[in-house]
């Protein structure tokens, strides 16, 4: 009996045994669990493609269509002013100081080239046309003296150094008389010589009267301004990057806030950066409808640089093209749904990209909604982009 019960203990202990020394051997073993899985649970190689149905295209509203060729004008967006050209507008000055006696026009009124818009009672006036009536006496006084001697010289009774000093002293006096009669005349002195006339250099319309009757003005002192509204010019901010495609001669499209299109061309450029504004400044005529234009009105311009235009490229939406990273790309239809193409853009205009490289004419791509791909494509890669 107790020979039975220590073989039983013996094979207790020893099953006992077994269990313990199984149980040891599993936690102390190394898994193999992740060597087996790993190649299963591993994520794909990112391939830029986002698998979707037909019906999910539908459903997303992402449009199909054909990358397009043809040609595409580079049109580069500006605002612009409309001023006069350098030669169609006058400031009008008195050219003495003095008080506005009389004005002759208002703002708004038409004048003639050399028309008298003003006149301004001077004391300068009176003694510019003192300097010139006193030169002019010296002139006849001279004349006389040098008749005089030329009589006396052909007597004999005068020498001949006396007649050619009465000639000096008459041309001495002339020169004189010049030089004040032409002060007289660039300060526009009126007949009765106390007054200077502020006269238009230009015909055209007043466009500024800031003149008042009574009025003391000093000298140079802008009394109006007169403007030509036939002849007109405006002047686009393009960005510098843009400006170096602008030639001479380029088409331009004109838009005024109440949507009127107006045709112009290109006159000019300075081919230099404002450092002020950082944008260069081009000059636009209008050719057509430049009537109805006024100075200092804004417009829209859109600029066809014919340095940037695309002849026999392919043209795309813009909303087709989308930034990954730093890569440019367009997502092409494929048999299970869609696949980013890394693509070289060019110019953009009126909604429509230039690509340069990477996709063919006629290619399937996504146009409207395309970027719901890219953020497909984003969720499949783990969010980066």
């Amino acid at each position: 009996m107790t020979k039975n019960r220590l073989y039983a203990g013996t094979a207790v202990a020893l099953i006992a045994a077994a269990g313990l020394g199984f149980g040891i051997a599993r936690l102390t073993a190394p898994s193999a669990a992740p060597v087996v899985t790993a190649p299963t649970e591993a994520a794909p190689a990112p391939d830029d493609a986002v698998p979707l149905s037909a019906e999910a295209i539908r459903i997303s509203e992402i449009g199909v269509a054909p990358a397009a060729s043809g040609a595409l004008d580079a049109a580069i967006p500006a605002s612009a002013t409309v001023a006069a050209t350098p030669d169609a507008e006058a400031v009008l000055t008195a050219r003495a100081g003095g008080t506005i006696t009389r004005i002759l026009k208002r703002i708004g009124d038409p004048v003639r080239a050399g028309e008298t818009i003003a006149l301004v009672e001077s004391r300068e006036a009176s003694s510019i046309a003192a300097d010139r009536s006193a030169a002019a006496a010296r002139v006849t006084l001279a004349g006389r003296q040098l008749a005089r001697e030329r009589s006396l010289l052909a007597q004999g009774v005068s020498p001949r150094a006396d007649y050619e000093s009465a000639q000096a002293n008459l041309a001495v006096a002339q020169a004189d008389s010049q030089r004040a009669s032409a002060a007289a005349g660039a300060a526009r002195i009126t007949a009765d010589g106390r007054s200077v006339a502020v006269v238009s250099a230009i015909g055209g319309r007043i466009t500024a009267a800031p003149a008042s009757l009574g009025q003391y003005v000093a000298a140079e002192t802008e009394l109006f301004r007169v403007a030509d509204p036939r002849r007109l010019q405006i002047t686009a901010n393009v960005p510098p990057a843009d400006a170096s495609r602008v030639r001479a001669g380029d088409r331009a499209e004109l838009t005024t806030n109440d949507g009127r299109m107006i045709a112009g061309r290109v006159r000019s450029d300075t081919g230099v950066v404002d450092p002020v504004t950082r944008s260069a400044t081009v000059v636009i005529v209008p050719s057509a409808g430049g009537s109805t234009l006024v100075p200092g009105q804004l417009v829209q311009a859109r600029i066809f640089a014919s340095g940037g235009a695309v002849r026999g490229g392919v043209m795309v939406p813009q909303d087709a093209v989308q930034t990954i990273g730093n890569r440019t790309v367009v997502f092409v239809r494929t048999p299970t749904g869609f696949k980013a193409r890394t693509v070289q853009v060019g110019a953009r205009s009126g909604g429509l990209v230039a690509i340069v490289s990477g996709l063919a004419a006629g290619t399937p791509i996504a146009t409207a909604n395309a970027f719901l791909l890219k953020a497909e494509l984003g969720k499949n890669a783990g969010g980066e982009e």
